[in-house]
């Protein structure tokens, strides 16, 4: 099998072509990115040269540069990744965000049809279910929650799942989404929390936390996302939703507070800031669909994956460091 993975540069995508290569040597791994700031292509050296694994600069919502490609590769399948993601630059510049999220996505769903009905997965963020009260430990997300969402980053997934789904139900196009919780992992971007705490800390600068730090986040490992995504392309049912949940809420304090311990730094490098606009309270999946259906769980203990994560960030000075100035 051909496999084109939209947005491969970036932090999950990348992780997803490393796991895929490796338990699927068969296959073909055709990447496209437009290596955005977001982008690096730093993080695909160590599979540039494999035989099987080909990458392409290039714009999801570039028609001609899409339907070039896939006359080129014939891919019998597309995952999806290729996103603006940072919710607070979608506050601040909404229109990139339905430009890539909405109509990238569109380009890809019409290339799709054209190319006689390709498998096409878009993976998606559980943010398009907007939050759940903090005093509610209870609830949880299902794929039968109404879609909320709180930013304009949201907004433009939630767009771009339903553009997908209507193109199952209108052309018959073969299609699944999926909706993850927060990922964290080695080669994050360092505007993300987890890897923003980790560079911060290690350079001596304060640990900015929005509010009272009490919003709270179910953290997923990104190989345990890669794993769940590998068991929906080869058994998911076209036309489905499918959550995939980490099982480890915690507030963003107690992930800063974890950092500190884990790095040494003193308390008072922690500070309160003021919150972001329409700051979402608290995200938690129920992702039994996705485990009942297609046999999948999470293997990796969040205090594991978050001593792996650390230990990779401090290996790795090459790798973010020219990433992190303005972070």
């Amino acid at each position: 099998m051909t496999l084109l993975v939209t947005g491969g540069a970036g932090f999950i995508g990348s992780n997803f072509i490393f796991y895929w290569l490796k338990h699927h040597p068969e296959d073909q791994v055709v990447c496209l990115d437009k290596l955005t700031y977001a982008g690096n292509l730093a993080t695909l050296v160590p599979v540039m040269d494999h035989p099987s694994f080909r990458f392409v600069r290039g714009d999801i919502c570039d028609r001609a540069a899409v339907k070039r490609l896939f006359e080129e590769e014939q891919p019998q399948a597309v995952i999806n990744f290729a996103a603006e993601s940072h919710v607070d630059r979608s506050i601040q510049a909404p229109e990139v965000f339905l430009q890539t999220n909405v109509l990238g996505t569109q380009v890809l769903l019409d290339a799709c049809c054209a190319h006689g009905g390709v498998r096409f997965h878009q993976v998606s963020t559980d943010e398009v279910y907007g939050d759940l009260p903090l005093d509610r430990p209870d609830l949880l997300f299902t794929e039968e929650s109404p879609l909320r969402p709180s930013s304009p980053y949201s907004a433009s997934k939630a767009g771009a799942d339903l553009l997908a789904l209507a193109y199952f139900r209108t052309y018959g196009l073969p299609v699944t989404v999926s909706r993850c919780s927060n990922n964290y992992g080695p080669y994050q971007f360092p505007e993300k929390l987890i890897p923003r705490m980790i560079v911060r800390a290690l350079a001596g600068k304060t640990l900015p936390v929005y509010g009272r730090g009490e919003n709270v986040r179910d953290w997923l490992h990104v190989d345990d996302h890669c794993a769940a995504l590998d068991a929906i392309l080869q058994r998911g049912v076209a036309g489905e939703v499918y959550n995939i949940g980490g099982r480890s809420e915690r507030t963003n304090l107690e992930i800063v507070g974890l950092i500190c311990h884990r790095l040494d730094v003193p308390p008072e490098q922690v500070v309160h800031v003021a919150d972001r606009k329409g700051h979402d309270k608290r995200y938690a999946i129920d992702s039994g669909k996705l485990s009942s259906q297609l046999g999948w769980q999470p293997q990796v203990s969040f205090d594991q994956g978050m001593d792996e994560t650390i230990n990779w960030y401090l290996d790795h000075r090459y790798w973010w460091e020219p990433l992190a100035e303005d972070v």
